[in-house]
Formats: structure tokens, sequence, C-alpha cells
């Protein structure tokens, strides 16, 4: 059994299909197939059930790709110690961000790192949060930042910063005339949300008593849901004049209008908060790394 031969038997688990799961493993189909008939042979075992339609994995077949995975892992951690030995900030971290987060961090954080730690390469990149979940575990991304709560087996968090909801307003909308906004009072208007597999939604939906509620009726009604795929994107369609929308803090900082065609109101107290925390594996042997990080957004 070798290491190559669990890369292969992992792929095809994943993809399904011994086409794709050459090509992602950079061999050709037969290779990969004799590879894995080869180790089942080894084994005594059929870790895969085949057909015309696909591939898919035995029982036994699951529980040995879960364990191969956890080996494949290992590898790279010992991999990971031999870098570290060298210059811990000389290979590449890949950093992850939830979508409400990225955009808002990534540039202040990504310059702080060019003057703390210049010869460190960086890959980030932005996605949902189950899925920064994913790669952070199949060691893909090495770090991600993410809203509390977050939990997941070993893997450790650490909290950067908490910043308030506020609410972004067209000018000459009737709510602009308070100086701090009710919660519940968001039921009562047109409010711009982020599709559904976004976290901040749902901690938006959370904080507004009466809002989720408020917009099932509509959509029962018959009446249209406005929803964005992106921050940006709700921030111009509330330029537009299409509804009302509550953001974090950072994501208010960062306008293209003037106060002219958009307002920023916050909540009352107690306002509704997130804290964004830094979330890395236990077994990350890069440790430095992190105080690196976290200095980095102090700045």
């Amino acid at each position: 059994m070798t290491l190559t031969e669990l890369r292969y038997v992992v792929a095809l688990f994943e993809s399904g299909h011994f086409r794709k799961a050459a090509e992602h493993c950079n061999v050709s189909q037969p290779t990969l197939s004799i590879a894995i008939k080869k180790l089942e042979d080894e084994l005594g075992i059929s870790l895969f059930e085949r057909s015309r339609h696909g591939v898919r994995g035995t029982p036994i077949g699951e529980r040995f790709v879960e364990q191969a995975k956890t080996v494949l892992q290992e590898t790279r951690n010992l991999s990971a110690l031999a870098e570290l030995g060298k210059d811990p900030l000389g290979t590449v971290l890949s950093i992850g961000a939830i979508y409400t987060v990225g955009p808002y961090l990534f540039p202040r954080l990504v310059a702080q790192l060019q003057e703390i730690a210049a010869g460190m390469p960086l890959f980030v990149e932005e996605n949902y949060t189950a899925v920064l979940r994913q790669k952070l575990r199949s060691g893909e991304l090495d770090v991600i930042f993410i809203a509390l709560p977050f939990t997941e087996p070993d893997v450790l968090t650490r909290p950067i910063y908490e910043e308030p909801f506020v609410v972004l307003l067209p000018a000459d909308h009737p709510l602009c005339k308070e100086k701090l906004i009710d919660p519940s009072s968001l039921a009562k208007h047109r409010v711009l949300l982020l599709g559904e597999g976004h976290c901040f939604r749902d901690q938006v939906l959370e904080a507004c008593p009466g809002l989720g509620e408020a917009i099932s009726a509509d959509y029962s009604r018959g009446k249209a849901m406005l929803e964005g795929s992106s921050l940006e994107t709700i921030k111009h369609m509330v330029a537009s004049g299409l509804g009302i929308t509550v953001l974090p803090e950072s994501a208010a900082q960062m306008m293209q209008y003037s106060e002219r065609s958009l307002v920023v109101r916050p909540f009352a107290e107690p306002a509704p908060t997130r804290t964004v925390a830094l979330a890395w594996r236990a077994s990350f042997p890069r440790h430095q790394v992190i105080d690196i990080l976290t200095d980095a957004l102090k700045v």
C-alpha cells in the first residue's frame, strides 16, 4: 500500500468517476484503475462498486477512504514540519474567508503581511462557511476567517474583532429620520438580504425579530423576493431604491456613494453584532503564523 494508491482511492471516491479521478491525479485512466484494483486485491476487499452509471464506495470502502484522508493529511503535516525547520514564513500560506469578511479584511491584512512577513507567499480565497470548513479539514486551506459560533473537531479558533451591524438606507427613506434603528421595525420594510447559504443572512434574520416571517409572508403573496449574491451587489440595489439592507460595519465603511444617495444608521442598543474569528487545525504546525495574522490585524 502506497501513498499514491491512497490518493487515487480518495480521488475516485470524491469524483465517482475513473476519468475525473485520473485527471485530478494527473495520470492516465488505466494507470489509476490498475493501481486501485491492485490495492483491492492486496487487501482482499472491494473498496468500490462499479457500474455503467458510475462508481460508489462500498461500506468498508467509505471507512477506508476516511482513514486514507487522515493518513494523507498527516503526511502533509510531516512535509509542513520539514519546511518549518527551514523557514516557517517561507512557504505558501493559504487563507480563506467568508464572503462577507474577505473583501473588507483581505486588503488590509495582505498589506500588513507584506510589511511583517514580506517573504511569505499568500493564497487567498472567499467562500461559504461550509466550503471553508471542508477545505480547512482537508488541508486545502491553512487558516480561515469565519463568524462565531464555529465548532469543528480538532479545530482551534481565536476571536479577532467584533463589529456591529448597521442599516443602509436610500437617502429619501422614512427611516433616515431615526438616529437609531429598532431591529424589530425592519419587518415593516423591504429588506434586501444575501441568498441562502450565507451565514450573515441567518445572523440578520436572527437579529431582527419578525423579519423572516415578513419575508415569507410577502413571498407567499407572490411579492418578488430580491436577494443579492454579495454585499456589494446589495449596496448597489439599495442605491437604486429597491429596498434597505443590514450590513456589518466594515462593509458600510467602504462606500462608493455620497450621503446624498445612501445613509447609514446604527441600531438601538443592544445593537446586533458579530465576532470574526480565525480558525485553524490543531495539528497545523506553523504556530508562528497564527500570531503574525493576529498581530497584522491589530495595526
